[in-house]
């Protein structure tokens, strides 16, 4: 079992399809759900599971999280988008990595995140901190 992180080969051909749009709050719903280092997560995944979801926790619950969206923007010949970061409090996770996912497309998978190493919180908070929103940085970028 292994979480490795990318962009989603099957997103890629949705963008070209006009799946997703990112515009804040008038696109669609971002999400992104916490996975435990039993799952399987790459370049191949399609779509959100709850296969090796993390368990409930405090504001955590399965699916994961609302992503707040930052509107697509350019700079230079980059264009990219990014969220804000998300926080589950009062939580006990342990956490390896993370799917990105638009629920308001059938759950399709948009990114898998790898965290590096399992991630924890004990009663607390676990935060997610996504990169600055510039061309050298975002979470989305298409050079």
């Amino acid at each position: 079992m292994a979480i490795t992180q990318a962009v989603c080969t099957s997103f890629k051909q949705e963008i070209l399809v006009e799946t997703h749009d990112f515009t804040a709050t008038t696109g669609d719903t971002f999400k992104i759900a916490l996975y435990s280092s039993s799952a399987t997560l790459g370049a191949s995944t399609t779509a959100y599971s709850a296969t090796n979801e993390v368990s409930n926790s405090g504001t955590y619950t399965a699916g994961g999280g609302n992503l707040t969206n930052v509107t697509p923007t350019t700079s230079g010949t980059t264009a990219l988008t990014d969220f804000s970061d998300i926080s589950f409090t009062s939580a006990t996770i342990t956490a390896r990595g993370a799917l990105i996912y638009n629920s308001s497309e059938s759950n399709k998978a948009v990114c898998v995140l790898d965290f590096g190493g399992d991630k924890t919180s004990t009663s607390g908070t676990f935060t997610i901190q996504f990169p600055a929103a510039d061309s050298s940085n975002a979470i989305l970028r298409l050079a």
